[in-house]
């Protein structure tokens, strides 16, 4: 049954400038036009949502806004005849949750363009584990394979190993038979990042290279650089002929120092990783590849289930860079 009103979680711009956040009753004709009315029964935490939580322009434009790019749940109002009453569907990537209001409320509208049926062999769980974060990591690895990375080349690199991207970036390369070389700058990570199946371990000023040297020995195959700035750019100078490098991230900086003898020399691939426009095509073929051969063993490990009271306190733990893995809210 549709209820009328319904809890959200409300970022509000204040007259001094300010930015507050809350639990707010909402009503569903407040919602964005759209062909979908979907009753969410989980959402995820990315960094995307602490930014715009904390009043970040450049994610959210206009306040008030529910922030949440990660949602999944039951149809229950559908104007497309790609969609039914009752099916259990994912949505992601576009503009969900950043200038279109997202996943932390209990109910959501979106274009028909935009959910993704639940593939056979996931649940609703796992799908929001996995949620962009999953998504951009296997998007990643497809990318890189399809550039000619495979695991007898050498190990693959993952940096900021520990949050969201990271750690699914760790899980799935290791799933596929990848030697992984997790960087990271927690020492209380280590047996997190083991269980997920990284076979070495090195410290984030491991991937800090301050040297200037255009070119370094090389340290690994590829890299999934969820970190960018001079971590990007050391990953660049260290990895082996022909390999790949899988930029989704920015959590240093935004800004990269680099030449182009890794390019012309290694025949380095320096690949971009953006998942809100991926065509639908390759979207449902990365949603398959991580329901079946691509899932991870190790979800459960990944995982922290919370409901939506709890949101504020792992916002500030995000922002403070102290989360790890996966946070899902429950409604």
């Amino acid at each position: 049954m549709i209820i009328s009103q319904y809890k959200a979680f409300v970022i509000r711009e204040e007259k001094d400038g300010s930015f507050s956040r809350g639990i707010e009753n909402k009503s569903i004709g407040l919602l964005p036009e759209g062909d979908v009315l979907i009753k969410v029964k989980y959402a995820a935490l990315n960094y995307k949502d602490a930014l715009s939580s904390s009043g970040h322009k450049g994610i959210t434009r206009n306040y008030p806004h529910t922030p949440g790019v990660d949602a999944c749940g039951i149809v229950e109002m559908s104007e497309s005849s790609d969609f039914n009453v009752g099916d259990a569907v994912i949505v992601t990537s576009y503009d969900f949750g950043m200038n279109t209001s997202g996943g932390f409320q209990e109910y959501i509208r979106v274009p028909a363009t935009w959910p993704v049926i639940l593939p056979n062999n996931m649940t609703l769980e796992e799908s929001m584990v996995l949620g962009t974060a999953g998504f951009t990591a296997a998007l990643s690895l497809y990318k890189m394979e399809q550039n000619g990375q495979e695991p007898s080349m050498g190990p693959v690199l993952v940096t900021g190993s520990t949050g969201g991207v990271g750690s699914m970036a760790v899980a799935i390369l290791a799933q596929n038979g990848y030697e992984v070389v997790a960087a990271s700058g927690k020492k209380e990570a280590h047996e997190y990042l083991k269980n997920l199946g990284a076979t070495s371990i090195i410290s984030r000023e491991a991937v800090d290279d301050k040297s200037g040297r255009p070119l370094l020995k090389n340290q690994w195959a590829g890299a999934i650089d969820t970190v960018g700035d001079n971590t990007l750019a050391t990953c660049i100078k260290a990895c082996g002929r022909n390999g790949s490098i899988a930029v989704c991230g920015l959590v240093q900086s935004h800004k990269l120092e680099t030449t182009v003898y890794p390019f012309i020399l290694n025949g380095v691939n320096v690949l971009g990783i953006e998942t809100a426009e991926t065509p639908r095509k390759i979207r449902l073929k990365i949603w398959e590849l991580l329901a079946n051969e691509w899932k991870p063993k190790h979800l459960d490990a990944i995982k922290k289930i919370i409901r939506l009271n709890d949101l504020e306190e792992y916002i500030q733990l995000m922002l403070n860079g102290q989360s790890k893995g996966r946070v899902l809210v429950k409604f």
